[in-house]
């Protein structure tokens, strides 16, 4: 269980380390082109196994910070990658890829990062539930309709993408879930790591099946993908705030708007487009951990530090 544990709580490196052997050396993750599919459906079905229906209840009982954040998720991001693409002038395949993670849900990543960061779990896991549910007919249509001018968007297809390796794989994990009951322990502890593992790994081989492309990669990309990540975090932040939400909540729509299930996004541009669409996605899948797991762990120490103080305080 140390190994697992070591996996989930150590995505950050785990990725940064394996993205660059995959760019070292890419032929060691090429062998995974037949199969980022079913990984990433795996990643699904751990979200599946590791919801609680009891906390989604509740959480569902107050539906204004939900519908807030669902709504941020699906126009905060998609407009942020559509007008970052347009003001850095990429190329049509590499603006379309930003555009896809753009659009994507949030990841099962981020309910790691908002519990490691102290966040409201419950809220982060319903909101990724629920854009996840949401995704096979908005995902599409918003790609469609911010990326349609860059090249022909198979709106169909990709539905029937999201509903195979997305909505089917979480349905059957929460049915998993509930039919093994008290013997699920042991599936629900080892979900997160499946997941980590596998997002780890598509993002690994999207960076070496764009091995030859790297050196080319203009430094506009990487600051789109560093712009599009921080102003997910602030305006996910603004509008919690403006909307009057709890400290727990603020930080959790922050993380879950600038943290988007960019492995889905390399998964669609892999399966519908070219391996160059992809790019985007890889990188800032990379990134948005990093980012992510940085300010959580910032965020541990802070909390950490209020605590001695308030003691020392007391004393």
């Amino acid at each position: 269980m140390k190994l697992l544990n070591l996996i989930s709580r150590g995505m950050a490196p785990l990725t940064l380390i394996c993205a660059l052997i995959a760019f070292y050396q890419p032929a060691i993750f090429l062998v995974f082109k037949s199969y980022f599919l079913w990984l990433f459906s795996a990643s699904m079905f751990a979200l599946g196994v590791v919801l609680k229906p009891d906390e989604l209840t509740t959480t569902l009982k107050t539906p204004k910070p939900i519908f807030i954040g669902v709504l941020s998720q699906y126009s905060i991001m998609p407009l942020l990658g559509a007008a970052a693409a347009w003001l850095a002038g990429l190329p049509p395949e590499i603006a379309l890829g930003v555009i896809i993670v753009g659009c994507a849900p949030g990841a099962m990543a981020s309910n790691v990062i908002v519990f490691l960061a102290g966040g409201a779990v419950a809220f982060s896991v319903t909101l990724t539930t629920v854009a996840t549910f949401l995704s096979p007919a908005l995902t599409p249509l918003l790609v469609e309709w911010l990326g349609g001018t860059y090249l022909p968007i198979p709106f169909w297809p990709m539905m029937q993408t999201i509903l195979l390796t997305v909505l089917l794989p979480l349905t059957i994990g929460m049915l998993m879930r509930k039919a093994l009951g008290s013997n699920a322990k042991l599936l629900i502890e080892c979900a997160p790591s499946v997941a980590s593992l596998a997002i780890i790994i598509i993002c690994a081989y999207a960076v070496a099946a764009n091995h030859d492309r790297l050196n080319s990669i203009t430094p506009a990309l990487f600051l789109v993908v560093i712009s599009v990540n921080a102003f997910g975090y602030v305006l996910g932040w603004s509008v919690a705030k403006f909307s009057q939400l709890n400290t727990p909540y603020r930080l959790t729509l922050a993380i879950e708007i600038g943290m988007q299930n960019a492995g889905l996004g390399v998964a669609l541009a892999l399966k519908h487009f070219s391996p160059e669409t992809a790019l985007p996605g890889a990188l800032f899948a990379v990134w948005c951990i990093l980012t992510g797991a940085g300010a959580s762990a910032w965020l541990r120490h802070r909390q950490s530090l209020n605590s001695i103080t308030k003691e020392t305080e007391r004393a």
